[in-house]
């Protein structure tokens, strides 16, 4: 199993809950009010009156072979619009109780 982490614009939250219900990942953790910056070219989240967006986040654990299914529909809703930014993190998951 592995554990994808998905940050977002918060003006993607209905976008990504929508993809993850398209893909049948019921289960997720929602996380607001996420303040970043992309290592790339992102521009500060900050929530401020000079950086007044914010990020939002969402975590779920997937079986190892949805892992590249929900990686591509990742970066297809990120070349929907590059500006915004969407990225997704994946890590090994060693055990579940």
């Amino acid at each position: 199993m592995k554990s994808v982490f998905i940050v977002f614009n918060q003006a993607n939250t209905e976008r990504v809950e929508f993809m993850l219900d398209e893909l049948g990942i019921r289960g997720f953790t929602f996380f607001e009010q996420i303040q970043g910056r992309g290592s790339i070219n992102g521009e500060p989240r900050r929530g401020t009156h000079t950086w007044p967006e914010m990020n939002s986040a969402m975590m779920c654990v997937v079986s190892d072979d949805m892992v590249d299914e929900l990686l591509k529909n990742v970066k297809r809703l990120d070349k929907r619009n590059e500006e915004v930014g969407v990225k997704a993190f994946v890590w090994n998951i060693e055990r579940v109780i």
